[in-house]
C-alpha cells in the first residue's frame, strides 16, 4: 500500500507541501484499531528501541547490582535533551560503576535543549558525550558490560555479548527473528534494527504487557520499565520534547518514544475503557520529526481518546510564522485519519 497523506502544510488557505506516512494501531489482542498507509513497512526504529535496549540492564543483574534508581531507569529509555538534570544524573549512572564519560561511545553533540544549548555557547562552555541525548542507554550498555565482565571498549558493537542479547530481546518482543532484522548502526553507534511497523507495536504492547511465555525475569524487567518511563516522563525527553510533552498531557496513561527519521512509537496502558491496552507505530515517509510527527502523535491519540480534544493546543494544529512573529500558515492533519 502507498504512503497516505498524514499532514498538510498550509500558507494563508492553500496547501504548500504535504507529509505523508504510515501508521498502526493494535489493540492487547493484535486487533486493528486504526491505520494508515501500509502497516508492514520495514523502518528502523531508530531510539525508540530504547526501552528495549535498556531490559538486559535489568535482566543482567546489573541495575540492582549497582543500585539504579528509577530515575536511572528512565534515563537509560530516553532520548534527553541534555538539559542539566539529565546530565546530572548520566554522570551519576557512571559513578556507580566507577568508569568515567570517556568510556561513552555515542559521540559528543550540543544539548537537544536550545535554552542550554545557547547557555552553553555564551559561556563557552563546550559539550561531553553526557550532553549526548543517548548517554543514558549507553551508560546502562556500560553498566551492563562490566556487570558481566565483558569487553568495555567495545560495548557499542554489534557482536559484543551486550549487543547480542538486546537483539535477542528485541526479537522476543517484536514477535521477528533475530536473522529476519535487518541491522543499522545509529547515530549514537550502537546497533539498530529495522522491522515492520506492525512488529513495532507489537513490541509495545508485549513492553506494557509481556506474555505468561516470557520468562519470569524478563517480564519483571519490563514492568520496571514502564514504571520508569511513566514516572519520569521529564527525563524520557526534555521540557519542549515530544515524548514529555506527551506523556505528561495523558497523565500516566502512555509511554511514547521517539526515534530519528520520523519514527513514534507509543504503548497504552490497559485501562477501564481498553482493558487490553493498545499500542501505535509511526513512520513519516520523508523523516520529519519537527512537523508531521507531533502533528500526526497528537491527532492520533485524540482520534483513539487518550487525548483530550483541548489538549496540547500548540500541536493541533502547529502555527506556522514569518520572521516577524506573524502567524501566516498551519500545519495540521489530515481528516481522514482512520
Amino acid at each position: 500500500m502507498p504512503a497516505a497523506i498524514l499532514v498538510n502544510v498550509i500558507r494563508g488557505e492553500t496547501v504548500e507541501s504535504i507529509h505523508r506516512g504510515h501508521w498502526l494501531a493494535i489493540d492487547g489482542d493484535g486487533n486493528v484499531i486504526g491505520t494508515a498507509g501500509d502497516p508492514e513497512t520495514v523502518t528502523f526504529i531508530r531510539s525508540a528501541a530504547k526501552p528495549f535496549q535498556a531490559l538486559p540492564l535489568i535482566t543482567s543483574g546489573a541495575a540492582d547490582t549497582y543500585g539504579f534508581s528509577e530515575e536511572e531507569i528512565a534515563l537509560a529509555c530516553a532520548s534527553h535533551s541534555g538539559e542539566a538534570r539529565h546530565v546530572r544524573i548520566a554522570q551519576l549512572m557512571l559513578e556507580r560503576i566507577e568508569l568515567t564519560e570517556s568510556y561513552l561511545r555515542c559521540g559528543t553533540h550540543l544539548p537537544f535543549s536550545e535554552k542550554e544549548a545557547e547557555r552553553m555557547q555564551r559561556a563557552g562552555e563546550y559539550p561531553t558525550q553526557l550532553h549526548n541525548n543517548c548517554s543514558g542507554k549507553h551508560a546502562a550498555m556500560l553498566a551492563t558490560a562490566k556487570h558481566l565482565g565483558s569487553d568495555l571498549a567495545t560495548y557499542e558493537a554489534l557482536e559484543h555479548p551486550v549487543q547480542q542479547e538486546i537483539l535477542k530481546l528485541f526479537a522476543l518482543y517484536s514477535g521477528v527473528p533475530e536473522n529476519e532484522i535487518a541491522i543499522g548502526i545509529d547515530g549514537c553507534a550502537a546497533p539498530n534494527f529495522a522491522v515492520p511497523l506492525s512488529a513495532m507495536a507489537l513490541a509495545m504492547i508485549n513492553l506494557y504487557s509481556p506474555p505468561d511465555t516470557f520468562a519470569g525475569e524478563v517480564q519483571a524487567a519490563a514492568k520496571r520499565i514502564v514504571s520508569a518511563m511513566v514516572s519520569f516522563p521529564e527525563l524520557i525527553g526534555g521540557s519542549t520534547r515530544l515524548d514529555t510533552m506527551l506523556m505528561q498531557a495523558a497523565n500516566g496513561r502512555i509511554i511514547s518514544k521517539v526515534g530519528a527519521d520520523g519514527v513514534w512509537s507509543c504503548g497504552i496502558i490497559p485501562i477501564d475503557e481498553r482493558p487490553n491496552g493498545a499500542a501505535i507505530a509511526l513512520k513519516i515517509e520523508d523523516g520529519d520529526d519537527h512537523r508531521a510527527r507531533p502533528v500526526t502523535a497528537v491527532a492520533i491519540l485524540k482520534q483513539l481518546g487518550i487525548l483530550a480534544a483541548d489538549a496540547l493546543p500548540e500541536l493541533s494544529p502547529m502555527l506556522i510564522k514569518n520572521w516577524r512573529g506573524d502567524v501566516v500558515g498551519r500545519v495540521e492533519a489530515v481528516s481522514e485519519l482512520r
